[in-house]
């Protein structure tokens, strides 16, 4: 028989957040940074930036297509390639046009898979196959995980499962398809047959790196969602949540049913952004126009990193997945709440029973806060001796600059080669002329 009563341990409601209480209205980042002209020109060099790199980034795919129906291998490890190239390029857009801040932890079943390179970068020894789940907070959830992937150099070979809106953008669209994400119309009736499909090929190829990205909440928190939420939480008779929404465990659960035998965890991470207060929701503030033209990006964008095995998750019992899929949202909203009154995610919980955090969580606070200044740690994760050195606190940015030029490679090289048939062409044309002359 399967519980659904089960309620947070939870503190009391307050407004209190970290260690200050901020007038509602207020942006979690401070006022405009830049004035009327200043944006133009962010908006300007912005959009050239982005229009090249995507332009140049689906006229490698067109090049490529294809190998589709000469080598299967080879057209796909093409596509991954243009794939490592749209997650450098959307690094490059928060490195350059919105710089962000990152503080990430984790619980001892990946604290050792976190690592900070001497250079203060973030070092991801993710595995190559497994399934990630997040809470969903911005629009732009996803290109903070794509930049996680880029740490672990993984980036070639993210898999996304979105709304099928997306499919029909100009030119993204387009990309996204030849990138191999699985698109849903929030009908299972349709969705079923397409993600089997999808799902298969993914499966077949056991030995290829894969990281299959879902949002189980299915949308971003807003106040939509929330007035959703809470219905589905009444229709369920549960408890709803804090910070989140409910999760849906149709579609996860038939990723897992279908992966189960290639793919060994699961990993949750739990995104919060700091100085989003309370009630409120971090869209209604960090929009792509308050992000990267107004220069107010998240002051912090802050991950909690933990796994599950695959072998010890009710995969087979509908009811209990359900169950399973909800606690680990209570404690995702518990380590929410723990965020929002201590202004950090936990350092030094315990995971047991498959996931549960012990209620004796270290409050140590690394990162002293005055005013607006903040001191950074320049040391974090697991160190060489496998000791955790705390929270790596780093920047969204290239670990090589030189990766942004791979972008271009291609479309480069094969312009070059057309120059020279058509220099040779004409070197031709005046030879022969010469001749009959």
């Amino acid at each position: 028989m399967v519980d659904n009563s089960r309620k947070l341990d939870r503190p009391p409601s307050g407004e209190k957040i970290g260690t200050a209480t901020k007038p509602a209205g207020l942006h979690p980042s401070g006022a405009v940074r830049y004035g009327g002209f200043r944006r133009f020109i962010r908006m300007c060099s912005c959009a050239i930036w982005l229009l090249s790199c995507v332009l140049v980034i689906l006229a490698t795919q067109f090049i490529g297509a294809p190998l589709y129906f000469v080598n299967r291998p080879m057209y796909y490890a093409w596509m991954s390639r243009t794939k490592q190239h749209f997650g450098v390029f959307v690094t490059t857009l928060t490195q350059w046009w919105s710089p962000t801040v990152v503080r990430v932890t984790g619980d001892k079943s990946v604290r050792r898979q976190l690592k900070q390179t001497a250079d203060g970068s973030l070092e991801c020894q993710f595995p190559e196959r497994m399934i990630l789940i997040a809470n969903h907070q911005l629009y732009s959830d996803w290109l903070y995980l794509w930049w996680i992937a880029y740490t672990a150099k993984m980036h070639g070979f993210i898999y996304i499962i979105l709304k099928e809106s997306l499919k029909w953008l100009p030119l993204v669209g387009v990309g996204m398809q030849f990138y191999g994400f699985i698109f849903m119309a929030r009908k299972w009736e349709q969705d079923k047959s397409r993600m089997e499909h999808r799902l298969s090929k993914l499966a077949a190829g056991r030995e290829d790196p894969m990281w299959l990205l879902i949002f189980p909440e299915g949308t971003n928190a807003s106040s939509n969602g929330r007035n959703t939420s809470a219905k589905f939480a009444k229709k369920l008779g549960v408890e709803d949540l804090k910070h989140q929404l409910l999760p849906r465990s149709t579609g996860l659960r038939f990723c897992l049913e279908q992966m189960k035998e290639t793919v060994d965890w699961v990993y949750d991470c739990t995104v919060a952004y700091e100085g989003v207060r309370r009630n409120e929701f971090g869209q209604d503030y960090f929009t792509l126009y308050s992000t990267y033209f107004e220069g107010r990006p998240p002051k912090s964008v802050n991950m909690h990193w933990r796994r599950f095995a695959v072998k010890d998750i009710p995969i087979e019992d509908p009811a209990e997945f359900e169950l399973w899929l909800r606690e680990r949202w209570y404690e995702k909203d518990n380590l929410l709440e723990y965020y929002m009154e201590n202004g950090r995610f936990p350092e030094d919980d315990e995971p047991k029973d498959n996931g549960h955090i012990t209620e004796n969580i270290d409050t140590r606070q690394r990162h002293k806060v005055c005013g607006e200044e903040r001191t950074v740690s320049t040391v974090g994760g697991t160190n060489s001796d496998g000791k955790w050195e705390g929270p790596v606190e780093t920047e969204v940015k290239l670990a090589r600059w030189w990766d942004v030029l791979d972008i271009f490679t291609v479309v480069f090289t094969v312009f070059l080669m057309v120059r020279l048939v058509f220099q040779m062409n004409g070197i031709y044309e005046k030879v022969a002329l010469g001749i009959w002359m």
